[in-house]
Order: structure tokens, then C-alpha cells, then sequence
């Protein structure tokens, strides 16, 4: 039980530095540092703690009911490769904090970076350690927004901006991807949770379905991975400050994708199909990112390719997929997040205090910055895989097994001299960062002069550097055991222990390693002095850069074909985009339903009560009223609309449905106001006098009329079939059965509101939340015609906030009203769980009390005597709904579950209570909100028209005078 609560604690904890960081001063840089920091090394202690369970081979799972009917739960789970993963995370994670908080300006707002900074770390916990494959998904959809969010730190910058987009979209559609082939796996095996998917391997591999969830499982992960033909997004992601790539680049970001790649091999590899499409794929981008790495003049971009031929390496091995490739590219997921990280904050440092990353403009630096070019020298040497180091060792397993013979292909029998090829450029571009940066003669064009950095800012480099060696020395002794156990949790427990160390005789990969060593150096002293001179991208090879490429289908599919389809389709006028969205919608419901919707072979009959009869003649002379008064007058066509809504609320009540019609009729009471209100922001009519408009206009009224019966006629068809229906027993029955019982209350839709489908009400509030926003940010930058100015009296009343005069309803009476409706929605609240009301109905309720205020006074009356924070309602809202659900985890139970019993207050006795009580609080704060913002905004609307009316008045007497 232990475990299971410091597993959840552990992903959490990200997210509450997270918090806590944002709520720091902007002026207060230590603080957030310091504060994210402790927060990541109490993760460390949390792992240190899970160590003894893990290392004797445990699996610890910890879960949390979310939505158990559709296998979807919040699952945690670690395995001694989880476990090496977190713990890299973390660690680097720490040091990134430390160089952070001397490398980013005072003037930078730094409690948002380390906001940011940690999140992306609380999402990437999440993904490694997700047991449900779908949340596995959402957590990687979350660092691939996240990172978006870093990568645009300095979004004041051009090249932030691009290159934050092009890894969202890169990143994003890989997602999307892997989402699919989530989903289409878990279907394969018949659960999503993760240890079940990886003990059916022979199920998937057999299954018709496993090439599909291959190809769009690779997607997702040679995106995020930056493999070819997608790796072009990483070299843009170098726009980030230096401390961003140094954490997103070699410990987290890139690494997800061949960390899925490593995890899910014994699933989805040990076929051709997979050995052709990862190794093939790897190979590529470890060669061709190796050779364009050497002619890069900017420091990070070198860092950029070399990363991604790494990358490639590491991708290669999880396609050859055997025991020991697995070893490897565990050991080298280490080896190069610990090299990388320390050569990025490297080239960080030397931006930082030489003033620029143009390696065409550096040299000699090893007389300014002695012991930075030292610690640079050491990591390119791991980088380039010289002995003694920690890259050499896991490069010497990486040419083991591409020497070895796995299947006899084609592509087997090339990967030797794949390798070292792409091993040769390796050390040539490592040699070329050293001897062009800290050699050669002092620098000349540099914009300030070097100078070694604050000794904290240097001390993660040094402490990685340090464990470069150290690993490098005594690799059996540092990682050895932690690498075995990572390895048998992806392989299985039988697989045998590899001792590592740095001697293992004179082979066939020291000869490879040896012959790139000396090749890599002839290649710079040929090339050396050439590439300094020569451009990043020869000309003829311009067009073909995968950049441009994928700048050019942008390009077409986001700017040239939206515009041609906007051309052939679009319309600035709002009624040809309804027609066309009713169309839709009457062809989305006709398509299923063409054929099928039949009327009941014995169906329910009723007499026809004339009342009722008569009460939907009145109704629809209103609707039709509406509908032809819309030509001559809107205001009518409002009142007359809202007579058709009253109907509806009376055929409600008719059918004994209460809660509906007083819904009903509030809603009709807050959007008739709000149309009035809004009337006035309507385009004029156009007058259509003269004889050849009057044919296409009459021929427009008979098309919409003839959408219109077909929409209605529709509609009234379904509705008929399913209300003559033979009653038979179906899920309303079992809501009437249980919603006492389950819910604790005796009015069915409240219950199934707040309690059975609560989930779907808080996705129904939180875009009405949205949608209050929009109309507000809409309404705020709306600024009215001149001449709008020049209006009519009933205008005026209609702006001013005086419709009770045009009404001819004393002004009096709706300030009388206002507590009156106070109490009435109080009423309705309190009542909601077992009579007609509830949180909704409240809202709304409390919501026409302001209306009328504004109705009957001025604005500027109005809040000088009322203040309304709708936006804090709103959030208030949010959360009350949200906390609600969340609470219910505590007691081990999903989400927005709720519980009820009967309460003793003294003096009154036993009294229902609920938690969906305050669910139903959340529901009624946020209804308020968002209706009170709209109608703020329409307010000031009529605000800004008064003042500017006043002004244009004062102006005339002055003139006058």
C-alpha cells in the first residue's frame, strides 16, 4: 500500500512544483528554482525508497478508478527499466534547474519557465510510468504540448514561434497517431492495461490488424524521436534557451519515442516487418544525421543532428530487437542523455558569455574558458566514443550487434558498414566542436568577451562529465546491475546477466571502433578548413531539405487550399454558413436513419386533447409569426419567437416533465433579453426595391422554407416513431429503478445530471465557460459603426439599459425583483435533488435577477452599486466541479462519483445530503458567471455608444456656441 500511494505522490509531485512555481513572484528567481528543485529531489529520495521492491524483480502498480467500464483507468506502474527512466529524468532535471537559474535573465519571466519546466516533467513521469495505454497516450500528447509551450519561451522571437509550431505539428500528428494504434491494440488483446498488452505479443503479431498498429505505432514514435523523414523539427526546436534543449533534447523529449520503441518490442517486434521499418530507419538517420552534422556552423544545431543520429543508433538496436541490442540502447539511452545534456549546457555557456553560437566566429576559447573547454572535451570525447568513456562502451555493444548475424537480409549483411560509416562523422563533427571552438587563434568578431561562468553554473556539467568518466572506468560496478534489471523488464526475466566492462579482447567492434577513430580525424583535417568556408546546405540541396519540404505542404494545406476552398464555398454572411450547417446535420441524421426509421407496428395511440391542440396552433402562429416578422421588424420577430418558446415550456409541463419546462423557461427569459439587448448590433436590412432582386430574394425564402419543413418534418418523424413506440423496458427504466438508491434523490434528471452522467455535465460547463469567454473577447474589440450613433428613442432605451420603458414595465418593480429572484433560485437549488430545480436552474434563475437590473437602470448605476466578478464565478465553478470528482479518489473511487446519506441538524432533524450537492454548487456558480459576462458585455456595448454619443453632443454645442 506503501508503493502504491509514493507512486502516485511520485507523478504528482512535477505538477505541484508546477504550482507552486507559478505562484512565485516574477521577481523572486531563487525562489521558484529552489522550490522545483526540492520538489524533484524528494521524487529522487521516493525512487531511492522503491528501489529495494524493484530490485528484486517486483512490478509495483498503482491505480485509481476512472472510467472502469471502458478500461479506462489511472494506472501507474514501475519496472526496473521505468525506474532507470525516472531516475535519469530526475537527476538531469535537477541539474537543469541549478544551470537554469544563472543562465536565464532577470528580465525573463522565470517563475513561467520553471512552471512550464515542470509540468513537462510531470507528464513525461506520466507517460513512463502510465499502466493504461490510453493515459499513456494522453501523457504524451501533454509533452508534446508542454514542450511546444518551452520550446516558445522567447515567443518574441520569430525563430521560437516557427520552431514551437513546427514541433507542435510534428509532434502533435504523431500523437494522433499513436492514440489510434492505442486504441486499435487494446481492442486486439480485449484490455488496455499495459502488462496485458505486453504478454500478448503472439495474439497482436497474429492478428490481420498488427501491420496497421505498426505503421501508426512507428509514426507516433519516429515523430517524437526525430527520425527520418521527420527530424527536421528538432534542429527549428534549438530556438529554445539553452536550458530547454539541454533537458528536452537528451533525457525526456526525444527519448520517449525509443523508450515506447524499446518498451513495446516484444509485442510488436520479432517479425521482418518490423526489423525493415525500425532497424532501416535507424540506420538512415544515424548515417545521414551524422554527415549533415559535421557541415552545421551553429553550436546547437551540430548538438541538434548529432542527437539525432544518436537517436538513429538507438532506434537501430530496438529493431534488431535481440537481448543485447536491448542492453544497448538501455545503456545508450544513458550514456547519450548524460554526454548530451553536459555539451548542451556546454554550448550554452559558451553563448552565454561569448555572446553568440556561430562557430564560424569562435575559436581560441581555451584561453578564456580553461576548464569549460576542459569538461566540453571530455563529453566529445564520450560523443565520439573514445575509450575510457562512458559512449565508448555502449558504442562498442552497439557494433557488436550490428556485426552480428540476425536474419541473413540485405539489410542485416550492411549494418557493419553502416555503422561505422556513420561512427567515422561522428568523431569527425565531435573533433570539429573542440578544435574550432577552444583552438586556433583568439577570437576576433565576438560580441563581448568570454570569460569562464559562475562556478554553480558550471557544476552540472561538471557533475555529468564526472559520470561520463566514472561510468566509462567501472561500468559493471556504476550501472551494471541497474541495467540488467532495466533489461529484464523488457525482455523477460530469463534473460541472462551481461557483465559489462571496457575490455572484451581484441574483436571485430574494437576494430570498428578503432577505424572510425582514425578515419573521423583524417575526414576533419581534409574537410576542416573547407567547412568553415562552405554554406550549412549546398544549393542543389536546398530544395530538397525535409524543412523545406514540410514548410511547403503547410504552406498548401493551411494557406493556397483553404483560401481556394474559401473562395468556392465561403461567405461572409451568417445565413448561408447556417444553411449550410443545417444541411449538414439533416444529412448526418438522414444517412443512418434512410431506411430504418419505421413507424411501430401497433402503435400507442391518445386522443387528441383540443386544449392541447389548440395551445400548439398558438405556438406555431408564433413560430411563423417569427419567422415572417423577421423581415419588417426583429423586435416583434423576438417577442413572437418567444411566445413559440413558452409553448414549449407548457408542452413540457403537459407531458409531465417539470424540470424541462422550468429550464425551458428560463432559458427563454435570458436569450429573449439577451437578443433584445442585442438587437441593436444587427446589420441594417437590405432594402430589396428594385424588380430584379425581388426574383432571387423570393426564390431564397422558398429554399430556406423548403430546409426548413424538411429539418422540422425530420425531426417531428422521430419524434412521432419514438413516442408511439411500444413502451418496452430500456435505460430510462433502470435511471427511475436506482436514482434514489445510487444517487440518493427522487428527481431522476437531476440525479442523472449530477451523479449517473456528471462527467458529461462537466464537459457541458466547462464549454459554456468557454463559450461566455469567446462572446466577451468578441464583444470587447467590437467597435460600432459611426453611424450607429444617431439612434431613435426605443433604440436608446434598448442600449441604455431602459427596455423596462419600452416593455412598459415600472423600473421599480424589476429592483423590487431582485431579491425576490435571490430567493427563488436559492429555492430551486436546495429543491433540485429530488423536486423540479437544481444548480442550473439556479444559475439561470439568478442570472435574469441582474438582467432585470440592467433592464431597468443605466450600467453605470448598475455597478456602482453591484459588483460581479463573472470570471471568478466561473473558475470557482470549475473548480468546485472539479475538486467534487477529484475528492472522490480519495475514498479509491472514480471520478465524479457521488456519495448521499442523511445528515442530523440539530433543531431540524434528519435531511438528505449529497456530495453531488456541490457538483451541482460548481454547475450553478459557473451558469452565473458566463451569463453575467455576456450580458457585462453587451452592457458596455451600450456604454461606449452613450459616451460616444455624449460626446459628439458636447462637440455640437461647442461648436454652435
Amino acid at each position: 500500500m506503501i508503493e502504491e500511494n509514493l507512486l502516485l505522490i511520485l507523478v504528482g509531485l512535477p505538477f505541484a512544483a508546477a504550482v507552486a512555481a507559478s505562484t512565485v513572484s516574477t521577481t523572486a528567481h531563487s525562489a521558484a528554482a529552489w522550490v522545483s528543485g526540492l520538489l524533484l529531489a524528494t521524487g529522487l529520495m521516493i525512487l531511492g525508497v522503491l528501489h529495494e521492491p524493484i530490485s528484486q524483480g517486483e512490478v509495483l502498480r498503482s491505480s485509481v478508478r476512472w472510467v472502469p467500464s471502458l478500461g479506462l483507468n489511472l494506472t501507474f506502474r514501475m519496472d526496473g527499466f521505468v525506474w532507470l527512466f525516472v531516475a535519469l529524468v530526475l537527476g538531469i532535471g535537477i541539474l537543469v534547474l541549478l544551470y537554469a537559474r544563472y543562465y536565464l535573465s532577470k528580465s525573463d519571466p522565470v517563475p513561467r519557465f520553471y512552471a512550464f519546466l515542470m509540468a513537462f516533467t510531470g507528464a513525461m513521469l506520466g507517460m513512463l510510468m502510465s499502466g493504461n495505454i490510453l493515459m499513456l497516450a494522453v501523457f504524451w500528447e501533454m509533452t508534446s504540448i508542454l514542450s511546444f509551450l518551452l520550446i516558445g519561451y522567447w515567443h518574441q522571437g520569430q525563430a521560437a514561434r516557427d520552431g514551437a509550431r513546427m514541433a507542435l505539428i510534428v509532434t502533435g500528428m504523431g500523437g494522433l497517431a499513436l492514440l489510434l494504434s492505442m486504441l486499435i491494440l487494446g481492442q486486439i488483446v480485449g484490455s488496455y492495461d499495459l502488462d496485458r498488452v505486453l504478454a500478448a505479443g503472439d495474439v497482436v503479431r497474429a492478428s490481420p490488424l498488427y501491420p496497421v498498429v505498426l505503421i501508426l505505432f512507428l509514426l507516433g514514435c519516429f515523430t517524437k524521436s526525430a527520425q527520418m523523414p521527420f527530424h527536421f523539427w528538432l534542429p527549428g526546436a534549438m530556438a529554445a534557451p539553452t536550458p530547454v534543449s539541454a533537458f528536452l533534447h537528451s533525457a525526456t523529449m526525444v527519448k520517449a519515442g525509443v523508450f515506447l520503441l524499446v518498451r513495446f518490442s516484444p509485442v510488436l517486434g520479432q517479425t521482418d516487418l518490423w526489423f525493415y521499418l525500425v532497424t532501416g530507419t535507424g540506420m538512415l538517420t544515424l548515417v545521414v544525421a551524422s554527415i549533415i552534422a559535421l557541415f552545421r556552423h551553429d553550436l546547437k544545431g551540430l548538438l541538434a543532428y548529432s542527437t539525432i543520429s544518436h537517436l538513429g543508433l538507438i532506434t537501430a538496436l530496438a529493431g534488431i530487437g535481440s537481448t543485447g541490442a536491448i542492453l544497448a540502447a538501455i545503456f545508450h539511452i544513458v550514456n547519450h542523455a548524460v554526454f548530451k545534456a553536459s555539451l548542451f549546457m556546454a554550448a550554452g555557456i559558451i553563448d552565454h558569455e561569448a555572446g553568440t553560437r556561430d562557430m564560424r566566429k569562435l575559436s581560441g576559447l581555451m584561453r578564456y574558458m580553461p576548464v569549460t573547454g576542459a569538461l566540453a572535451i571530455i563529453a566529445s570525447g564520450a560523443m565520439a566514443g573514445v575509450p575510457l568513456l562512458n559512449g565508448f562502451i555502449s558504442k562498442e555493444m552497439f557494433f557488436a550487434e550490428a556485426a552480428d548475424w540476425h536474419n541473413g537480409t540485405w539489410l542485416d549483411n550492411s549494418l557493419p558498414w553502416f555503422a561505422t560509416l556513420a561512427a567515422i562523422f561522428a568523431v569527425a563533427y565531435s573533433i570539429r566542436f573542440i578544435a574550432t571552438v577552444f583552438f586556433g587563434p583568439e577570437p576576433t568578431q565576438l560580441p563581448k568577451t568570454p570569460h569562464e561562468p559562475p562556478s554553480l553554473m558550471r557544476r552540472p556539467v561538471e557533475l555529468l562529465v564526472l559520470t561520463c568518466m566514472v561510468v566509462g572506468i567501472l561500468p559493471g560496478l556504476t550501472l551494471g546491475p541497474t541495467l540488467n534489471l532495466a533489461a529484464q523488464s523488457v525482455s523477460g526475466p530469463d534473460t541472462p546477466y551481461t557483465d559489462i566492462s571496457v575490455w572484451h579482447g581484441f574483436n571485430l567492434p574494437l576494430v570498428m571502433s578503432l577505424v572510425a577513430l582514425v578515419a573521423g580525424a583524417l575526414v576533419y583535417l581534409a574537410l576542416g578548413a573547407r567547412i568553415s568556408k562552405a554554406p550549412e546546405w549546398p544549393p542543389m540541396l536546398q530544395q530538397l531539405r525535409a524543412q523545406r519540404i514540410f514548410e511547403r505542404f503547410l504552406l498548401m494545406f493551411t494557406w493556397v487550399l483553404p483560401r481556394q476552398i474559401h473562395r468556392l464555398t465561403g461567405t461572409e454572411q451568417l445565413q448561408p454558413q447556417l444553411r449550410l450547417i443545417v444541411l449538414l446535420a439533416i444529412a448526418a441524421a438522414a444517412a443512418p436513419l434512410w431506411g430504418v426509421l419505421r413507424q411501430a407496428p401497433a402503435p400507442l395511440a391518445t386522443d387528441l386533447n383540443p386544449g392541447f391542440a389548440l395551445m400548439w396552433l398558438v405556438g406555431a402562429v408564433c413560430a411563423i409569426g417569427a419567422a415572417w416578422m423577421a423581415k419588417y421588424h426583429r423586435f416583434a420577430a423576438v417577442v413572437l419567437l418567444g411566445g413559440a418558446g413558452a409553448v414549449t415550456c407548457l408542452t413540457f409541463a403537459w407531458i409531465s416533465a417539470p424540470d424541462l419546462a422550468v429550464t425551458q423557461l428560463l432559458v427563454e427569459i435570458v436569450t429573449t433579453v439577451l437578443l433584445l439587448l442585442g438587437l441593436r448590433w444587427l446589420p441594417k436590412r437590405r432594402e430589396e426595391i428594385e424588380v430584379d432582386k425581388l426574383r432571387p430574394a423570393k426564390l431564397r425564402r422558398i429554399r430556406d422554407l423548403i430546409i426548413a419543413v424538411v429539418a422540422g418534418g425530420g425531426l417531428a418523424s422521430i419524434a412521432y416513431v419514438m413516442m408511439t413506440w411500444p413502451l418496452i423496458p430500456n435505460v430510462g427504466n433502470w435511471f427511475l429503478r436506482n436514482a434514489y438508491s445510487e444517487g440518493g434523490g427522487t428527481n431522476v434528471v437531476n440525479v442523472i445530471l449530477v451523479d449517473f452522467r456528471a462527467f458529461d455535465t462537466f464537459g457541458e460547463i466547462t464549454v459554456l465557460a468557454i463559450v461566455g469567454i469567446t462572446v466577451f473577447s468578441l464583444l470587447r474589440r467590437f467597435r460600432p459603426a459611426p453611424e450607429s450613433i444617431a439612434l431613435t428613442q426605443s433604440q436608446v432605451d434598448l442600449e441604455e439599459g431602459n427596455l423596462a420603458d419600452v416593455l412598459l414595465v415600472p423600473s421599480v418593480i424589476m429592483r423590487w425583483m431582485f431579491p425576490v429572484m435571490i430567493v427563488l433560485a436559492a429555492y430551486l437549488f436546495f429543491r433540485g435533488h429530488d423536486l423540479p430545480g437544481g444548480g442550473f436552474a439556479a444559475g439561470v434563475t439568478i442570472s435574469i435577477a441582474f438582467l432585470l437590473q440592467y433592464l431597468a437602470h443605466d450600467v453605470r448605476w448598475i455597478e456602482a452599486r453591484l459588483t460581479v466578478l463573472p470570471t471568478r464565478w466561473m473558475g470557482l465553478g470549475l473548480l468546485m466541479a472539479g475538486a467534487t470528482g477529484v475528492g472522490a479518489f480519495l475514498f479509491g473511487y472514480p471520478f465524479l462519483t457521488a456519495h448521499a446519506q442523511y445528515v442530523n441538524i440539530p433543531l431540524i432533524g434528519k435531511v438528505p445530503a449529497a456530495t453531488a450537492m456541490l457538483f451541482d454548487a460548481g454547475v450553478f456558480s459557473l451558469v452565473l458567471g458566463a451569463t453575467v459576462l455576456m450580458l457585462i458585455a453587451l452592457a458596455h456595448q451600450s456604454l461606449r455608444i452613450a459616451r460616444m454619443r455624449e460626446r459628439d453632443t458636447a462637440a455640437a454645442e461647442k461648436e454652435a456656441a
